[in-house]
């Protein structure tokens, strides 16, 4: 493999995709079925030119007429064909034949495997730019039960062809990170781009499973899809599951709430269930048709270091899962950012929660000037959205309350800062708990950090116990002196 040059520093290049597919073909036990639906067989077109792929390839094929999928794989409740059902589906049941028409007997060092995938491609007018489930069923011991990687993809590409090659690639990718780098998920994720760029496509949702992965956190693998740029928010459910958002989001209402919970606190939880009440209350949001996401940001995770605290995120993820809540992490700074997202999924109305603090920071300039528009662009951007920002009070420094109606902007945005308060996007959250306005997690933080008495208090119900079950945030329970054991303390005083 050639090493090439890059600024200073020297790095191994990635195999061609020809190469990889050869590699694969060339393992004499590497056996297995290629089936895709949607875009053609533009994976296994790899393995064929690559050559050598008759003792690799048991079948390839591709149902593409939607009577002959269903007569193969049966038929979705929703009538869909680009789902993770269907592709899992794909999986079990050319798995069970692979396994019924080969005999372990007479190939008893097969490592069997199935790939499939469908997809979307563009539409003729180019409205819809198209997606698709890829999943790999595989085993690298022949006597092991099978591991499963499954993965949602967005197209960017602005021709079908172009799609098509994307696909192929990222599917060959797929298959010999599987069986070269399955040791490392983090590095196999990068892999995935081999040979491709972010513009061509997205991978906005990962899940791996099996015994080939039981040690993996798969919201960790969620991190590691922002981290590097291969799409800007993912989500996991309460249960630690990854979320495909479009299928989560989709002509839905949602309420946001944006924050470090490091850890959650009080005023975290009073502002979401006072903004909530007053969100399911507007005559434009259907109670039943409402989700609630918990967001935190790359650059909150990130706060000031040069890597993320994986540990760290996990432990606030903990928390709020604990809480029943779904959580999101983006890599948007700017909250129009979030509005533009979820706008994609659903035209229904939003809700962002923050408190009178944050909303400050809403109002600075600084944070839009990579816009040509800079905050006026931003604030443009919100406008078009049917949204409302509920904001939470906080005590100023003066012990005076502050609200949306005496929080004090810079000059240049009073005039902005009007037109939203007045057109009705800015509301105060009602009833908001006075008492615990000084609770700040930064300051719950420490107190853990210093084995500080009393921020049990500063909690929901049930949290602190988690903390020290866990020794989440750097907690560390005090030793306990058994007076009679330690000889050190025996006898009288």
């Amino acid at each position: 493999m050639t090493i090439k040059l890059k600024g200073d520093k020297a790095f191994e290049a990635a195999p061609s995709l020809k190469n990889k597919a050869l590699r694969i073909n060339l393992n004499e036990h590497i056996y297995g079925t290629f089936a895709e639906i949607g875009a053609g067989q533009e994976t296994v077109r790899n393995f064929f030119r690559a050559g050598g792929g008759s003792g690799t390839i048991a079948k390839a094929m591709s149902a593409y007429d939607k009577d002959f999928s269903d007569a193969i794989y049966g038929i979705e409740d929703d009538k869909r064909y680009v789902t993770e059902a269907r592709l899992k589906k794909m999986l079990d049941h050319e798995m069970n034949l692979l396994e019924e028409r080969i005999s372990r007997d007479k190939h008893p060092n097969k490592l069997f495997f199935s790939y499939a995938n469908t997809v979307a491609t563009i539409d003729f007018a180019k409205k819809y730019k198209g997606h698709g489930w890829i999943g790999l069923r595989f085993q690298v011991n022949a006597t092991d039960e099978f591991s499963d990687i499954i993965l949602h993809v967005r197209f960017k590409e602005n021709d079908a062809r172009l799609q098509q090659n994307t696909l192929g690639a990222l599917g060959t990718n797929l298959i010999y990170g599987a069986y070269y780098k399955h040791n490392n998920p983090k590095k196999l994720l990068t892999y995935l781009y081999d040979h491709l760029d972010k513009d061509q496509i997205e991978i906005d949702t990962i899940n791996f499973s099996g015994p080939l992965f039981r040690n993996v956190d798969n919201r960790l693998m969620s991190l590691q899809l922002v981290k590097h740029g291969m799409t800007d928010a993912v989500m996991f459910s309460p249960d630690g599951k990854n979320l495909l958002a479009g299928k989560i989001l989709y002509k839905k209402n949602i309420l946001a709430l944006r924050g470090s919970f490091r850890p959650v606190t009080k005023v975290n939880m009073d502002m979401f269930k006072k903004s909530y009440d007053m969100f399911i209350n507007d005559n434009k949001v259907d109670k039943n048709k409402t989700e609630v996401i918990f967001e935190i940001t790359l650059s909150n995770l990130k706060e000031g270091l040069s890597e993320i605290n994986e540990r760290d995120f996990l432990d606030r993820a903990e928390l709020l899962c604990s809480l029943g809540h779904t959580v999101m992490i983006s890599n948007f700074q700017e909250y129009y950012k979030v509005a533009q997202y979820f706008n994609k999924f659903t035209k229904k109305r939003l809700g962002l929660a923050m408190g009178a603090l944050n909303l400050i920071e809403l109002f600075d300039e600084k944070y839009y000037r990579d816009l040509p528009g800079g905050i006026l662009e931003a604030f443009g951007k919100l406008a078009t959205s049917d949204i409302r920002v509920y904001v939470y009070p906080f005590t100023g420094e003066d012990g005076e309350l502050m609200n949306i109606d005496n929080i004090k902007v810079h000059p240049r945005m009073k005039d902005l800062y009007k037109f939203f308060k007045y057109n009705g996007k800015m509301i105060d959250i009602k009833n908001a708990d006075l008492s615990i306005l000084d609770i700040y997690s930064r300051k719950v933080l420490k107190m853990i950090e210093n084995n500080e008495k009393g921020w049990e208090s500063m909690l929901p119900d049930g949290i602190s116990e988690i903390i020290k079950k866990q020794s989440l945030f750097g907690y560390e329970a005090e030793e306990e002196i058994d007076f009679e054991e330690d000889e050190e303390y025996s006898g009288s005083f």
